[in-house]
């Protein structure tokens, strides 16, 4: 057998023992401990035609509907931007004022930065003129939010969404370094729903960023107190759960909603939050968006566009379709409400589970 070669460290007592320098027992006087470097707010030098360019907080603050945009892909698993472009033309169509490109519903996270990065330029270059674009350029580790940020900004995203580090959860002062490295770079909305990220982001994280002139608001799913709280305060904030949108909008004082289900109903979720108060709106589609977040999204909206026939039955995993049961009972709920509120013009029909296409690679 080929004798292993010792690179670094060796084993004690082995004849090539690393060997430091000796010093009699003494450190050398001029030795100091090292300390670590902190460099504050380091991001790539943005151009003056860049910061002139961008978006005034206050555009952002007036939106009332926003999408969390799917992301259709191809039978491979690639990006289907055909079926994307028409899913976003239906949004415009009804009255979507935004989309935010990358977040839950639009599986950021199965994405790779590339990839992400130029969804949300292809959007911008194609609907930026018809509404705002909001780049989900947020991650646990600060180092890729400052990264996707300056580059979300660079193909001209018009505010950036970011979730607090998830997993490996932090400080609140350990909050603080994270959102104010991102917030210089532009408008920036707070996205808190410690149901996926673990843990909440208090009511003082946010006071204390809310003097940034940069600060927009926040993305809200913890419930009805936290959003009266802050709209009490008149800080922009939008309800972050379907089931709870019309409420919180009309009684609480959100100032609208960042919506999974506008995926498949915009107008009807911009009656609902833009139009006027309508408990008997709300009590129609609330079985439709509880059979959506039956599973964790974007399983039931994955599954809901695949049946109506608006972007191809493609999973990326460790996403797979809800049950036949299920899919049986999406297209009762459609004929309830009535096919012309949906998106598409296809009728809905159920699909088999031979028809779903699961891509693990791609």
């Amino acid at each position: 057998m080929a004798q292993l070669k010792c690179h670094g460290m060796c084993m004690r007592g082995s004849s090539s023992e690393l060997r430091l320098p000796s010093n009699d027992g003494k450190r050398n006087a001029n030795w100091r401990p090292r300390k670590a470097t902190v460099i504050p707010n380091f991001c790539v030098p943005v151009r003056s035609h860049e910061i002139q360019n961008r978006t005034p907080v206050e555009d952002i603050r007036s939106l009332r509907l926003i999408t969390g945009i799917k992301t259709p892909y191809q039978h491979d698993g690639r990006l289907d931007l055909k079926a994307y472009d028409a899913l976003i033309d239906m949004q415009i169509a009804q009255g979507v004022e935004g989309v935010i490109v990358g977040g839950t519903a639009g599986e950021g996270h199965l994405m790779s930065w590339d990839e992400h990065i130029t969804l949300i330029g292809h959007t911008v270059a194609h609907f930026g003129a018809s509404l705002k674009v909001i780049g989900n350029t947020g991650s646990n580790s600060t180092g890729e939010a400052m990264q996707a940020t300056e580059q979300g900004f660079a193909v001209g995203m018009h505010a950036s969404l970011h979730i607090n580090p998830y997993y490996g959860k932090t400080s609140i002062p350990g909050l603080l370094a994270h959102f104010n490295s991102v917030l210089p770079m532009g408008p920036m909305i707070i996205y808190n729903m410690p149901s996926r990220s673990g843990q909440d982001i208090p009511p003082s994280v946010i006071q204390t960023l809310a003097a940034s002139p940069n600060f927009v608001g926040v993305k809200e799913c913890v419930g009805y107190d936290r959003v009266r709280q802050y709209a009490e305060e008149g800080k922009t904030v939008w309800c972050g759960m379907d089931h709870e949108c019309h409420d919180a909008r009309w009684d609480l004082g959100a100032t609208g909603a960042m919506s999974v289900a506008s995926n498949l109903i915009p107008g009807l979720m911009r009656e609902l939050v833009v139009g006027k108060k309508s408990p008997s709106l709300n009590k129609k589609l609330m079985p439709l968006i509880e059979w959506l977040f039956h599973e964790p999204a974007p399983i039931g909206l994955n599954t809901a566009l695949a049946q109506l026939g608006v972007v191809r039955p493609v999973f990326r995993l460790p996403y797979v379709p809800l049950p036949l049961s299920k899919r049986q009972e999406f297209v009762g709920l459609v004929k309830d409400i009535g096919r012309e509120h949906f998106v598409g013009k296809r009728e809905v029909h159920v699909l088999d589970d031979d028809d779903f296409i699961l891509v693990g690679r791609y």
